[in-house]
C-alpha cells in the first residue's frame, strides 16, 4: 500500500506540517506541527492513523507549537537534532517576543544526527544536516520527496537574522546538500508552495549570485 502524504497548514505563521502515514499498519508521523493540534488530530482520525512520532526539521517556536499537546493526546515521541535543544527550551520566550502565545515546552525524546536513517513502518527518513537558518536545521528525505523546513523556499531561502543564523553557512548547505540531488526531487518547504531541486537550481535568485 502506498504511503499517505498530506500537507496540513498549521499555526499562526502557516507552517506546512507534513503528515506521513502507513496504511499497512495504521501509524503516522508528523514533520513540523506548528500549531492547531486539534486540527491535526482530527485529520489523523479521519485517515484512521495513530500518531507515533514527531520529527522536526528545526525547533523555531512556529514549527513546534503543537508538539506538547500532541504528545499529551497520543503519547507520541518528539525527535529533533541535538543543536536545536536550546531553541525548544526558549520557544515560549521567542513566541512572546513576537506577541504570540505558546503552550508547554515539549519533551524531547530522542535526538538524531546527519546521515542517520530513521526507520518507521513503511517509511525511512534520511537526515541531511543543513545548518544556516538554525544550527541544527535538517532536511528529512524519503522516497517521495524531502521536507526542507525553512532552509529553502520556492524562489527564496530561510532567514538568517535570528540568533544562530548564518547566511554563508545556509548558502553552503543548500549548494552542498540539496542542489547536489536530482532535479526531480520534490522539496516541501516549511512555508509556501512545493518546489523541486531543479527549479531552485535554475531560478532561485538567492542561489545564483
Amino acid at each position: 500500500m502506498r504511503l499517505i502524504h498530506e500537507i496540513v497548514e498549521t499555526g499562526p505563521l502557516l507552517v506546512n506540517c507534513q503528515l506521513l502515514g502507513s496504511p499497512a499498519d495504521g501509524t503516522a508521523i508528523l514533520i513540523d506541527p506548528g500549531g492547531d493540534a486539534q486540527k491535526l488530530l482530527a485529520r489523523l482520525k479521519g485517515l484512521k492513523l495513530k500518531l507515533t512520532h514527531i520529527v522536526n526539521t528545526h525547533a523555531h517556536f512556529d514549527h513546534i507549537g503543537a508538539v506538547a499537546e500532541l504528545q499529551k493526546a497520543t503519547g507520541c515521541a518528539f525527535w529533533v537534532h541535538p543543536e536545536e535543544q536550546d531553541l525548544v527550551a526558549q520557544a515560549p520566550a521567542h513566541a512572546a517576543f513576537w506577541g504570540m502565545p505558546f503552550g508547554p515546552v515539549p519533551r524531547i525524546d530522542r535526538t538524531f544526527h546527519d546521515g542517520e536513517r530513521l526507520e518507521f513502518p513503511g517509511l525511512t527518513l534520511e537526515v541531511i544536516h543543513t545548518p544556516g537558518h538554525t544550527p541544527g536545521g535538517v532536511c528529512l528525505r524519503w522516497s517521495g520527496g524531502m521536507a526542507v523546513g525553512d532552509t529553502l523556499f520556492a524562489g527564496s531561502i530561510g532567514r538568517t537574522d535570528f540568533p544562530g543564523g548564518n547566511h554563508n553557512q545556509l548558502i553552503r548547505s543548500i549548494h552542498e546538500r540539496i542542489l547536489t540531488l536530482a532535479d526531480d526531487v520534490a522539496c516541501f518547504p516549511g512555508h509556501g508552495p512545493v518546489t523541486n531541486v531543479g527549479r531552485e537550481r535554475r531560478h532561485n535568485p538567492f542561489l545564483n549570485d
